[in-house]
């Protein structure tokens, strides 16, 4: 099991390229089981992630060749509607399975899936607007089995807008028959993408990044090619990381207008940014101001960005206050920060956290794949040596992160984590 090793102090600089969206890709990848063809997906991420998602799709039938960021998709009916639980456990993404199986073949037989260790993140969406489509769906020794000769369209309503199942049902809708309605749908750019992707294949739907969508079902679909967005996350996580050193980096590849409530906080808390329709640039002094946020569904701040804004404010000169309101329990990366010195208090859905003059390297343990960023940034910040072990949580959302890091001057590496026995 690899760890990786951060000798922090060093002012970053340089220019990186930002990867594709691993929360973009994924349902992408998921969306070709909706119709037979050939299809060619560019700007792929090297991610953890994407292999699992290769794996499924090519234990499900599909031919997938990779070749340089690229996959080219073979699809000709699939060989078995199983998606079994020795893959599904490592990636709660897997589920995406769900709406084009059932949808097309009339059956899904999908693990309830895993991935991050951190909160109650349930299905029950998905389950609940595939029932109102018509589907029978029960759970049966952990698996998720689905039957319906053909869905039909129905309104459905989110209390809470919830990305994994706008996506999903928006995915199961474009084959049903008649017209499907999302009410409050996510709006995130992943979902927007989705949908012009599912449009480029031949589906009608209306309303893309707005909360109502519609989608009136077809009889079938063809075979199309896309180029994955920009990670916004991977894209916030290097600013911050810029901030906190006090550098000066320029982020090339990235889409600004998916992240501009990070970009807005980011100037709040003292850096100075230069934007470009596909660039942006950041200059540190290294002094940074406390900036309170909330995290808050699309165009808010978003709470994949909440663990790295932490280790941002942990070296602010003040307090600032951090309120989960998407995954009120996801604080794991609370422990490990404080020992590397951050002064953060915990109460309910609240951290609030003192800046401290210096942070102190030390072993912490990656328990997420944000927190595990957040870890790797503190580290960069702090004297000494920081190890971050279990880094297999970072390697499904950031595409060799330390080299990108080593691009901008740090001294990071990877390294084979000693066996206790």
């Amino acid at each position: 099991m690899d760890k990786i090793v951060v000798e922090g102090e060093r002012r970053l600089k340089g220019t990186v390229r930002i990867s594709g969206s691993k929360n973009a890709v994924l349902p992408v990848m998921a969306s070709t089981l909706l119709a037979d063809g050939s299809y060619r997906i560019e700007n792929v991420p090297e991610l953890r992630d994407v292999r699992t998602m290769s794996r499924l799709l090519h234990q499900l039938g599909c031919t997938i060749t990779e070749e340089d960021h690229a996959l080219d998709i073979q699809i000709n009916g699939c060989e078995t509607h199983e998606a079994p639980y020795d893959l599904v456990k490592t990636m709660r993404a897997s589920i995406y399975v769900l709406g084009p199986l059932l949808s097309r073949y009339g059956f899904a037989k999908v693990s309830l899936p895993g991935g991050c260790a951190w909160g109650p993140r349930p299905v029950n969406l998905h389950i609940d607007g595939l029932q109102k489509m018509g589907a029978d769906i029960r759970i049966e020794k952990g698996y998720i089995v689905a039957r319906s000769k053909r869905l039909k369209g129905a309104t459905l309503t989110f209390d809470n807008p919830s990305v994994g199942a706008t996506g999903n049902l928006m995915m199961a809708a474009v084959l049903a028959e008649g017209k499907t309605i999302i009410k409050n749908a996510a709006k995130e750019p992943e979902i927007g993408f989705l949908a012009r992707f599912l449009q480029n294949m031949g589906a009608q739907i209306e309303g893309v990044g707005e909360s109502r969508l519609v989608i009136e079902g077809v009889t079938e679909l063809h075979s199309a090619d896309a180029a994955v967005i920009p990670d916004r996350i991977e894209t916030g996580t290097f600013l911050v990381a810029g901030h906190m050193t006090g550098g000066s980096i320029r982020l090339e590849r990235v889409q600004p207008m998916h992240l501009m409530e990070v970009l807005k906080r980011l100037e709040e808390s003292g850096a100075t940014l230069e934007v470009g329709n596909d660039w942006i640039h950041l200059q540190s002094n290294g002094k940074v101001r406390p900036v309170d946020i909330r995290t808050s569904v699309y165009p808010g701040f978003p709470t994949d960005m909440q663990a790295q804004w932490m280790a941002l404010n942990s070296i602010a000169r003040g307090s600032a206050t951090i309120t989960e309101s998407i995954f009120t329990d996801r604080f794991t990366h609370v422990a490990e920060l404080r020992r590397l010195g951050a002064d953060i208090t915990l109460d309910g859905n609240v951290a609030v956290v003192k800046g401290v003059s210096q942070l102190s390297g030390a072993p912490v343990m990656s328990t997420d794949l944000r927190a595990s960023a957040s870890l790797i940034l503190a580290g960069l910040k702090a004297t000494g040596r920081t190890e971050v072990s279990r880094v297999y949580h970072i390697d499904r959302g950031y595409e060799h992160i330390e080299c990108k890091f080593q691009e901008l001057g740090a001294r990071m590496w990877r390294e084979q984590e000693e066996l206790v026995t």
